[in-house]
């Protein structure tokens, strides 16, 4: 599109009911989305089905090509979709936020289309051959958030086109002007029904999951919604890959350099204003250095601005929504009624205008306060102070929740041996949430089960055949 205001006109509906869309930053009116409802998920899923057919005959190197074709189409109007994301879900321009989000999906895309995925050749012993191979599975359904509603869109919307299936894409009911623009950017390069939105609430979520036609379920959210999903699926056995609520914890060893981690512990926890599944949630610090860190950590927290995302200065924004604000004030107030000693912010400002809450650092802080032990997907980090290793180990492994984890510390092997015996689909090492197109994630416990990205992430949206013979 060539201006913002053609992309939000051809996103703008002429008929039917409509709701606005307000500037979390400003509470400013930012477009009308659509109202919709099973009926309109019925038109899409027949559409999908009578579409996907013909895109899988055309084979992974035709599929591929439209993929970059996507990807290039994402970099002809990426300013207009940094800029409508910044306005509907707050984030600013600059930082790793809309401007970053809108470069990872075009570069998703093409990392995506790049993965080679090949027959594998399970026996050939001169009297058996057997290959597998994976098959489309037909029509996915995706259902995204809010917290990166155009990224994580990609990373179910990428793979699941790669395979050769049509995808209906629901998005989350606070950012669906957000997804709507990406799918018309998309759809420029994209052959007709083949990925279709529809902006629907719960009971659009509910029938998609529960869909006969529907044949896999990709979903990124709470683990609440998650286990409904589950419900709603098992009568008619869908696939399914769920990346559900994390708490993550960092473990920092006792000879690591605070003055040297301290901005990648910052933007850890605090990537996208701390709204991240996989952001870090909560931080254990060895008595040795806990001092030290919390006032590094202070120092690079107090120097990120906070505001309006258009502002260009600004790299930390509003939370999304009043509900989540709610959340993040509840569990810092809890945090103070127990003493715990707050580093920073915690006293957020009740004459500003949108969902600000101040950049909020917490020490001194028990393990079992509710700000550790809940997710407070927000701007507040609470750090936890400990003897040994094995304590921290224990206490990190504590929650019944393990999508990631990260251990700091410059020695790698002892580093590598501590993530050993951490619970969490992933852990990083002096670095946290750092995603990759090639590399699997996935949850584990109560954050999800299944692998996203890589070659692992392509069968997940694949049947598996066995060529014996």
């Amino acid at each position: 599109m060539e201006t913002y205001a053609d992309l939000l006109s051809a996103i703008t509906p002429t008929t039917g009911e409509t709701r606005t869309m307000f500037d979390p930053a400003t509470g400013e009116a930012v477009g009308e989305a659509p109202v919709q409802g099973v009926d309109d998920l019925e038109r899409a899923i027949a559409a999908a089905t009578a579409a996907q057919p013909a895109w899988a005959a055309l084979g992974h190197k035709e599929r591929i090509a439209a993929l970059l074709r996507a990807a290039d189409a994402v970099d002809r109007s990426a300013e207009n979709l940094a800029q409508l994301l910044s306005r509907e879900q707050g984030k600013p321009l600059n930082g790793p936020n809309a401007r970053f989000e809108v470069g990872a999906c075009a570069d998703w895309l093409r990392a995506t289309a790049s993965i080679e995925l090949t027959a594998e050749t399970a026996v050939d012993d001169g009297q058996t051959h057997a290959e597998l191979h994976y098959r489309p599975i037909g029509v996915v359904g995706a259902i995204g958030p809010w917290n990166w509603p155009m990224m994580i869109s990609v990373w179910q919307i990428a793979p699941a086109l790669r395979m050769g299936n049509a995808v209906v894409l629901k998005p989350s009911e606070y950012t669906p002007l957000s997804v709507l623009a990406l799918v018309q950017v998309l759809n420029e390069e994209l052959p007709d029904g083949v990925l279709s939105v529809v902006c629907g609430g719960r009971e659009v979520g509910a029938r998609l999951a529960e869909h006969p036609a529907i044949g896999k379920i990709m979903f990124t959210g709470s683990t609440a919604t998650g286990k409904a999903i589950i419900k709603s699926s098992a009568g008619t056995v869908k696939r399914l890959t769920l990346e559900l609520g994390g708490n993550d914890a960092g473990i920092v060893l006792p000879d690591a350099d605070p003055e040297a981690i301290a901005e990648d512990l910052f933007w850890g926890a605090f990537i996208n204003t701390g709204q991240t599944c996989a952001a870090l949630k909560r931080l254990y610090v060895h008595e040795d250095i806990y001092e030290e860190v919390c006032e590094a950590l202070t120092a690079v927290a107090a120097a990120a601005p906070m505001g309006v995302g258009l502002v260009e200065a600004n790299v930390l924004g509003p939370l999304q929504n009043k509900q989540q604000y709610d959340i993040v004030a509840r569990l810092v107030q809890a945090a103070k009624d127990s003493g715990a000693r707050v580093l920073l912010g915690g006293n957020p400002d009740p004459e500003q205008p949108g969902y600000f809450y101040p950049t909020t650092l917490v020490a001194d802080i028990e393990n079992n306060n509710p700000l550790v032990a809940e997710e407070q997907f927000g701007p507040a980090l609470p750090i936890i102070r400990y003897s040994t290793v094995d304590e921290a180990v224990a206490m990190a492994n504590g929650l019944d929740v393990g999508l990631g984890a990260s251990v700091w510390s410059p020695n790698l092997g002892l580093a590598r041996s501590v993530a050993a015996r951490i619970e969490a689909g992933t852990v990083w090492i002096n670095k946290h949430g750092a995603v990759d197109p090639r590399i699997p994630f996935g949850g584990s416990k109560q954050s999800g089960y299944g692998l996203e990205f890589g070659v692992d992430g392509l069968k997940a949206l694949g049947i598996p055949q066995v060529i014996n013979g």
